[in-house]
């Protein structure tokens, strides 16, 4: 039985509906099953047969957790239960599994379909729920399910009820379900994923299936791996990790005593550098809290996890199901939303400003994945477009209000994992080095970077060979060069490993092309990815992944401007990490880098808010002591008198390799020109050594 009080509690309200609807969806599947009643259509019964089967698993899965019997399996058995849980979405089922759109589609119709797979995708989200024993979650997901059941035993049955029985269930229980995410980020005492951390023998892999996560041999080979390590490497490892939210607020002289919790998010296979991790951050007087990524339809809307996470058992099931948002979302709805989430951000304010940040774990290796585009899937119209635009900004704005980012840090940090090849252990351990390189040579290089590009009007950045970048990036201007810098000098503290200067451009003037071969973001592929620019905002777009250029416009527009009609510059940056450059090529791995890790190496724009959103009063400066005062732009200027246009609530970084870099040059108001880079090598006086890890 669980040992958090307050599931335990909250069950003692549910267990007899939840009682009710498993014995329920039990005569529904033995009814099908035995063909005593059968519906109109033989693939609604499939369907019906395989749903309620699911749902008799998870109900099963609750009684093993709520017993203890789950801590007991073998490892074997335990394999067979997560495959059994997983199996309809692998690879090798998802073609014919009524959870893949297209086939629901097929069999139903297009609106049918699309909301019994969803249906479905909602259902496969509870599998946490009945590990953790969360009994409200599986009562009314069960019960959503069994009134959706019961609209095909009436005659007069229309599709637009199954959307209605989706919409009410949302909209109904946001109140509980909205202040339950909440006080799952906020509240240590919601300590299910933190126990099995810290309680379980972490070298007995068994422990690796009692989060209820998918498991491959991914995460079994980096747990393996870990367990071979000292404690002092694993310690030092971990240091590196909880060290930086600490020296964010050092150098942004922010208070840290009020502070009591922190975020811990990663992914399965890291937790004996997270039980580190737990007990530094402890005795920095911070309580980790680490709370689960969730699938929920309001969740799953990017291949981006926040949170705690484990394998994917398939990246194009969850890009399938990534707009099952658009079956219900309309100006309704995000009111309800929002007002929940005020509701709940007041009745949990003295934990939110508690909160001392996020502490993120990144990993990177994994297959990579070009999504197939289906015609089927849910979509936006243009109004709930502009709504969900409008709904997302309001809510940033409302979370800023209870947990400022001008009064909170954040570290991030990233590892590959054994997928990314045979040189695994090797890569690792260079992965660590980057991590850890010397940071006073990298501050005083990256200075002298700096006073070049602070006597500069603009600066050009221009692409060789496949690559025609060619863009102008208009720098905003001092008013007091003595005191004054308009680059940021990023080193070691929260953003790890350390290798850039970054500003936020002046938008007027700003212009040009941005154009890549290959690049991966957020976990997407793009061939040939092109950005046009005038005045900062990006005005077309395109890309080669797919021959309908109709479908590449779109796959940007979702995915890199988070369909936004246009998005502006929020930053330009300089990488200096040529290690990191190197050991991509050295192990051919350079498509794999995560964005933490690729942005250090080459110069880079991101789309987006600036790199400042929401701490632009906040005052910082470089280790030289001039102060940092290129923070804002246009649309960030806007923050007091129309906030709503102030902020995109987005930030997509977009790297240019060394490779197919050209030349980058500072451009003075008198005229003259400063090289920084030529031909894809560092050429400014004192920055020579960054040039060495190429010569070998």
């Amino acid at each position: 039985m669980t040992n958090i009080k307050q599931i335990a509690d909250d069950n003692i309200k549910y267990e007899e509906r939840f009682s009710l609807a498993v014995n329920r969806i039990r005569t529904i599947h033995t009814e099908l099953w035995d063909q005593t009643i059968t519906l109109s259509d033989k693939y609604l019964n499939s369907y019906f047969i395989k749903t309620s089967y699911f749902a008799l698993q998870l109900s099963e899965i609750y009684n093993l957790s709520k017993s203890g019997i789950l801590r007991t399996l073998t490892e074997t058995e335990l394999f067979h239960l997560n495959k059994c849980l997983y199996e309809d979405i692998e690879k090798g089922s998802y073609e014919t599994s009524y959870t893949n759109p297209a086939y629901a589609v097929k069999r139903f119709g297009q609106e049918t379909g699309v909301y019994l797979s969803a249906l479905y995708a909602e259902l496969r989200s509870n599998i946490p729920s009945a590990i953790e024993e969360r009994l409200f979650n599986l009562t009314t997901i069960f019960e959503l399910f069994i009134e959706i059941y019961n609209l095909f035993e009436e005659p007069d049955f229309k599709p637009e009820q199954i959307k209605s029985a989706l919409y009410y269930y949302f909209f109904d229980y946001s109140d509980i379900t909205i202040k339950a995410g909440l006080n799952d980020m906020l509240n240590p005492e919601m300590s299910f994923i933190k126990d099995i951390i810290m309680n379980e023998n972490l070298e007995d892999l068994r422990y690796l299936y009692f989060f209820g996560e998918y498991v491959t041999e991914n995460e079994i080979n980096i747990a393996k791996y870990l367990n071979s390590l000292s404690q002092d490497k694993i310690d030092s490892i971990a240091r590196t990790f909880t060290q930086g939210i600490i020296k964010g607020y050092k150098v942004y002289n922010m208070d840290m005593s009020c502070k009591k919790t922190v975020n811990i998010r990663y992914p399965l296979g890291f937790e004996r550098i997270i039980k580190s991790a737990v007990s530094q951050f402890r005795d920095s007087g911070l309580e980790p809290v680490i709370y689960r990524a969730s699938t929920a339809i309001t969740a799953r809307t990017s291949m981006y996890k926040v949170g705690f996470h484990g394998a994917s058992a398939n990246k194009q099931y969850e890009y399938d199901h990534r707009n099952d948002l658009a079956i219900i979302f309309d100006k309704g709805f995000a009111d309800r939303q929002l007002s929940e989430y005020k509701l709940a951000y007041e009745s949990m304010k003295d934990s939110a400003g508690e909160f001392a940040g996020p502490a993120l774990i990144e990993s990177f290796g994994e297959k990579p994945f070009t999504p197939v585009e289906k015609d089927c899937l849910p979509k936006y119209s243009d109004k709930h477009q502009k709504q969900l635009i409008a709904f997302r900004s309001e809510k940033g704005m409302l979370t800023n209000n209870y947990i400022p980012q001008d009064k909170i840090s954040f570290t991030i940090i990233a590892f590959p994992v054994p997928d990314i090849g045979k040189n695994f252990e090797k890569i690792f351990e260079e992965t660590v080095k980057v991590n850890t390189l010397d940071s006073d040579k990298y501050e005083k290089i990256q200075t002298k970077i700096i006073s070049a590009l602070d006597k500069g009007d603009y600066v050009t950045v221009t692409g060789r060979g496949n690559n025609h970048t060619d863009i102008k990036v208009n720098l905003v201007k001092k008013t007091d060069p003595e005191k004054q810098t308009v680059f940021e000098n990023c080193l070691d503290d929260v953003n790890i490993p350390l290798g850039e200067v970054f500003t936020s451009p002046e938008l007027k003037g700003t212009e040009g092309i941005l154009h890549v071969t290959e690049v991966y973001l957020d976990n997407l592929k793009y061939k040939e990815l092109e950005l046009t620019f005038k005045d900062g905002c990006v005005t077309d777009y395109t890309c080669k992944n797919f021959d309908n250029e109709a479908d590449n416009k779109k796959y940007i527009h979702e995915n890199v401007l988070y369909r936004h009609d246009t998005l502006p510059i929020g930053e330009f940056a300089i990488g200096t990490n040529t290690t990191a450059y190197m050991m991509g090529l050295k192990y051919n791995i350079s498509g794999l880098l995560p964005i933490l890790i690729a942005e250090k190496t080459g110069p880079h724009f991101a789309v987006g808010d600036t790199c400042f959103s929401h701490e632009e009063e906040l005052v910082t400066c470089n280790p030289d002591g001039r102060q940092m005062v290129a923070k804002e732009n246009d649309f960030s200027k806007l923050r007091n008198s129309e906030p709503e246009k102030a902020y995109f609530n987005c930030h997509t970084d977009i790297t240019i390799p060394y490779s197919e870099l050209g030349d980058i040059i500072v451009h003075t108001c008198s005229g003259e020109t400063i090289d920084i880079i030529k031909n894809g090598r560092f050429v400014l006086e004192g920055t020579e050594a960054l040039n060495e890890v190429f010569d070998d």
